[in-house]
Parts: structure tokens; sequence; C-alpha cells
């Protein structure tokens, strides 16, 4: 194989991979920018699926939408934490099939990426699907599940929240110090984050676990310093009122009635309240008219706890009537109408039986022992029977949590020893095939140096044999202009000279013939003298002086262009600045101007489509300055690999000390310019 078929072979090869690495590069910006819509797509649907004004149906419809455009696109990080999104949306629409449904298929894909925020949001809505449930132990389960994820990702809000969740199963199971212990480090974080809202949260659940084991002072403590947190919040007149409601009945519990019905006060004293928190109202409403009957002030009592009860009923709020049943009763008890009190205990026992409130059960329990002296030893016998069985169930489910947490960190560590092991194989098969990825590497590099050798050699044989071309390119033009110059002289000293000669001496023959012929004979003479005029002129355009070296340079590049617009079917437009002087510009200038063109006609050519060129040479101060503009297709510098064509131009350049800079623009064409110290 001769050196002009390597050649012609390696530029095939290099002219297929450009095409290839332009369509790879033009297809990661559209995969670039095409995720990028479908995102914020996603993201404004399942947004506008939170709107409370529009109807369910809308809401589900806009679900289903987000759901297939990420079904339909290569799934990515975000993605999967849209459909988790999106599955919880399900859940609060009430569809718990779809939302299971959906879970399972982003958590199946979530563990393949190995996403671990994802994954944990998939157990957190799998903690509030069962918590809503009221399958603690589950919800438990999932919460613990998510908290993993979250806290060893460094997730500090969502790490915290879960914590929370816990601890709120916990403290319902009775399980006081695991839940404290929780929600304590729940804390820790969310002072962090400042997030006050949660603090609030945290430090209102303390104050109810406080008040459960009747640590009345710290629980009021905490309640305070759950109002602190409240203060800094906006928009917290709800959850103010539920505060005070709480404070007020911490104080009753303590047995001060006094502060109580204070409390309870602050929150009716509120204006609109009724209007604005009904159930609020008629909670709050019961608590006071309860607390003045152990205060034994009896006014209006009874209004009090039937407007309460009424207002309960309405609203179907069946732990309000329970407790309503249960401080009716009360009232009666201590205005020792016994029979209607006996009455509203009974409803108060069957209701909350009906609705397994296990609290308010054992308590309508111990009041009925207390009222129906009749069957006073069966409510005390169900009481305890009910007690210790409620005492085992929450014993069991506090072991369960003790095992879940226990389980949750044997599987973490499994997990982490597995990825470790992963790690290593992978580490090991990383290092055998760099090493022979190595060794192929050094022997592909020493024959790509030895071609590169070669190439320099012959790019230096082909520079010599352009120095030579040009130089007897140089002869060719002065023997030109001689040999000009030669004919001018002829044709003005010579020829115009002897036709001057035998004109004048026409012209003084005194013909004697009729006027016919002198008229020829005149007509004659006029036509040599044009002939003489005509002469003349040629004689001074050929004998014209102007620098050969110029008609040199400019001509090879005229050539040049020439040649390739023809290739590349574009126009060309070619400038030389009449002030520059070729005949001072040495001859390395010129060759390494002649090759900087060449190569980029041959990129305009293989690459940008251009229908129109323009060169222009000019002067700036001492410097020669060159622009090559097309209007091709252009590139993105910041994404396309520096081919080997723009690395020679530019050392081309840096050798003769020079600055060369080239401005490509997607679709609008690329300008080159080369600054030459001359």
């Amino acid at each position: 194989m001769n050196l002009r078929q390597r050649y012609l072979k390696l530029f095939i090869i290099l002219a297929f991979s450009f095409s290839i690495l332009s369509c790879v590069k033009n297809n990661e910006k559209a995969k670039k920018e095409q995720p990028n819509e479908i995102n914020d797509s996603i993201g404004i649907w399942i947004k506008a699926s939170k709107n409370k004004s529009y109807s369910i149906n809308k809401r589900k419809e806009l679900l289903i939408k987000s759901y297939q455009t990420i079904k339909s696109s290569e799934i990515d990080t975000l993605q999967i934490r849209c459909l988790s999104t999106l599955a919880y949306q399900n859940l609060k629409l009430g569809d718990t099939l779809l939302f299971k449904k959906r879970n399972k298929e982003a958590l199946t894909i979530a563990s393949k990426l190995k996403d671990s925020f994802a994954i944990g949001d998939i157990h957190w809505n799998y903690a509030s699907y069962y918590n809503k449930k009221q399958i603690y132990d589950s919800a438990y389960f999932h919460f613990n599940l998510a908290h993993t994820y979250f806290d060893k990702s460094g997730y500090l809000y969502e790490s915290a929240k879960t914590q929370y969740g816990m601890a709120f199963i916990k403290g319902r199971f009775k399980d006081y110090s695991g839940s404290e212990v929780l929600i304590f480090k729940a804390i820790d974080k969310f002072k962090k984050l400042k997030n006050y809202k949660s603090l609030f949260s945290s430090y209102d659940h303390l104050g109810q676990l406080q008040k459960d084991i009747q640590e009345y002072d710290r629980s009021l403590f905490y309640y305070n310093k759950a109002l602190e947190y409240l203060g800094k919040i906006k928009n917290n007149q709800t959850l103010h009122q539920a505060s005070l409601n709480n404070i007020g009945n911490t104080y009753l519990k303590k047995g001060d009635y006094t502060k109580a019905i204070k409390y309870f006060n602050k929150v009716l004293n509120i204006k609109n309240i009724k209007s604005q928190n009904i159930s609020q109202y008629a909670r709050v409403l019961s608590n006071k008219a309860y607390a003045k009957t152990l205060v034994k002030d009896t006014v209006n009592v009874a209004k009090s706890l039937i407007e309460a009860l009424h207002i309960r009923d309405s609203l179907n709020d069946k732990g309000g009537i329970v407790i309503s049943k249960i401080h009716l009763a009360q009232y009666y008890a201590y205005k020792q109408d016994t029979s209607k009190a006996i009455s509203y205990i009974r409803e108060a026992n069957n209701l909350a039986k009906e609705i397994k409130n296990s609290r308010d059960y054992l308590e309508s329990l111990s009041l009925a022992s207390k009222l129906d002296n009749k069957h006073s030893s069966e409510y005390l016998e169900k009481y305890i029977q009910f007690s210790d069985s409620i005492q085992i169930v929450e014993r069991k489910i506090q072991n369960k949590f003790t095992r879940i947490a226990y389980e949750t960190d044997e599987y973490v560590e499994e997990n982490k020893r597995l990825s470790q092991q992963k790690i290593w194989i992978l580490v090991t098969g990383f290092g055998l095939i760099s090493i022979l990825g190595l060794v192929y590497f050094l022997k592909v590099q020493k024959s790509k140096n030895e071609k590169l050798l070669l190439e320099n050699e012959q790019q230096k044989a082909n520079e010599q044999v352009y120095l030579i071309t040009l130089k007897q390119q140089e002869k060719l033009e002065k023997e030109k202009i001689k040999e000009r110059n030669r004919i001018a002289e002829e044709l003005h000293d010579g020829i115009l000279g002897k036709l001057f000669g035998t004109r004048v001496g026409l012209g003084f023959l005194d013909i004697g013939a009729d006027e016919d012929i002198k008229k020829q004979h005149q007509l004659f003479l006029e036509e040599l003298q044009t002939i003489e005029k005509e002469i003349r002129e040629v004689s001074h355009e050929l004998s014209d002086n102007f620098d050969s070296t110029q008609i040199c340079f400019t001509t090879i590049i005229g050539q040049l262009i020439e040649n390739k617009c023809k290739i590349g079917n574009f126009k060309y437009k070619l400038d030389f600045d009449e002030h520059i002087n070729w005949k001072n510009i040495n001859e390395e200038i010129k060759v390494n101007l002649y090759r900087i063109i060449q190569e980029t006609l041959q990129n305009i050519i293989k690459y940008a489509f251009a229908k129109k060129v323009i060169i222009t040479f000019s002067l700036n101060s001492k410097d020669l300055v060159i622009v090559i503009k097309d209007d091709g297709i252009g590139f993105n510098l910041n994404q396309k690999k520096k081919g080997i064509g723009i690395k020679n131009m530019t050392s081309r350049v840096e050798k003769l000390n020079g600055i060369f800079n080239i401005h490509p623009k997607r679709n609008e064409g690329t300008t080159i310019k080369i600054q030459i110290p001359i």
C-alpha cells in the first residue's frame, strides 16, 4: 500500500469518526433538552393535581397524564421521584388501589437505580398509607426503613419527619421513653433547618407524652415551648387554638381548674371561632363546661354540653360525641340525676367500642361501674379484662417496634456488606481491565507515534515541495513579465514606428485621381492611425509594472480556492489588502498560511456545507490579519471535541507567534481569525 492510499484510508476513517461523533453529540444534546421539557410538564401536572379547585376526576386525569409521560420516556432519577410523588397524590385522592400499584412500581425502579432518596420517599408513602389505615406496626416498619435511607444519604428534613412519625406511633402505644428519644433526635435536626412548624409539632407531642405520664409541669413547659415556635409561623390561628386547648386540658388533669377555664376562655373569646373552626369551638366548649362542673359552677353547663354534643353530632365526629356524652354523664352524676348519667355513659361506652377508641372505652367502663350499682361488678370486670388485654397488645407492639428497628439495622448492614463486596469485585475487575487496557493503549500509542513521525516527515517534504513550487512559480511569473515587456517594447518601438512612418509617407503622396480614390486613400490613413492607437494601448498595458511576488502568492491562493469551490459547490470572495507587501513576508509565513487555508476549506467542504466563503487579508499595525468566514451549519465549540485539523492550525499559528481564534455559531456559520506579526 503506497503513501497516497494510506493517507486516503486515514482521511476516510477520520471523516467517518467525525460524523459519528457529531451524531452522538447531537443525540446527547437532544436527550438533555428533551427530558428538561418533559420533567417541567410532569411537575406542572402533578402540582395542578393538588389544586382543590379542580374536580377529583380532573385531578386524577392529570395524574394519569403524568404517569403516561413518565413511562413513555427514559426514566431517570428525577422522574422516579416524580413517580413517587404521583403515587402519594393518588393516596391523597382516595385511590388506594392505584396508589399501591404506582408505589410498588416506583420502588422496583428506584431499587434498580439505587436512588436512596426515592426509596426512602416510597417507604414514607407506605407509612402514610398504613398510618391512615391504623395498621401501626406496618406504618412503623416503613417509617423506620424510610428514615434509614434518608439518614444515610444526608436528607435532614425527611429523616427528622420520619423520626417524628415513629415517635408518634410509639407514643400512641405508651412507649413513652422510646417516643421521647426519637422526638428529641428529630428536634435536633429541625433546629438545624430552622423549621418552626415541625418544632412546634415536636414540642406539642412532648407535652402530650408528659401529660400521659402525669408529669403535668413538664408537660406545660413543652406546650409553652411549642407556643414560642408557633409565634414564628404565619397563619397559625388553628394551631394556636389547639395549643391553648391542650394547655387547658393539662391544667384540668393537674387539678388547677381555674387556670384550665382561663385557657379555655382564651380560645372561646377568639373572634368568629364558631364560624371559622366549629369543631374546635365544640371541643373547647365541652372542656370548659366539664371544668366548671368540677369547680361546682353549673351555670349554663348543661346548655354548653348539649350545644357541643349537637355540633359534634352534626359533624359526625364520633370521637367527640363520646367525650361529650362522658362529660354529660359526669355532669348529671354531680346533679344526682343517676338515670340520665347512666344513659349517657352507656351510649358513650357503646360508641367508644364501635369506633375502637380504647382510651374512652376504658374511661366509660370505669365511670359506668361507679354510676350503675346494679351492673357495677360487670363493668369493673370488663374494665380489668380490657385494660389487661390493652397492656398485652401494647407490650407486644412495643417489642415488635424494637424487633423492626433491629431487623432494619441488620437489613441495612447486610446491604452494606453486599455493596462493599460488589465494590471489591468491581475494583478488581476494573483493575484487570485497566491493566489490559493500558497494555493495549501503549501498543496502539506506539503505532500511532510511528505513524505521526511518518506523517511529520511527509508534511515537511510537502512543505519543501511547496517552497520549490513557489519559487518556480515566481521565476515563471518574472519570465512572463520580462517577455511581456519585450513584446511591449517591440510593439512600441518597432511595429508602431514602422506603421507611423508608413502612414506619414502615405500622407505626403500626391495622388492624382478622382475624388473616390482620394476618399479611399484618406480612409486607409485614418485606419492606420486607429491601428497605431490600439497597438500603443496594448503596449502600455503589457509594459505596466507590478509586483511579481504578489501575483505569485495571491495567484496560488486564488487557484486553491477556485479548485475547492468547485468541489464544495460554494461561492467565494477573496480580498487582498493592496498595502500588503508580500515580497517582505518570509516564505515560512506563506507556507503556513497556505496550509491553514487549505485545511479550513477542507473542513468547510466536509462538515460545514456552506454556500458562501469569504477570505480577507488585511494589515493591522504590524500584524497580518486573515479572516475566513463561512455561512455553514457551525457547531458548539464547548460540546465538540477539537479535531486534529484545528489543533494543527493552532499549532502553526503559535509557531509563528500569532493568535488563532475560532468562533462557531450553531446554524450561523464559523469565523476564523488569524493574527500574525510580520
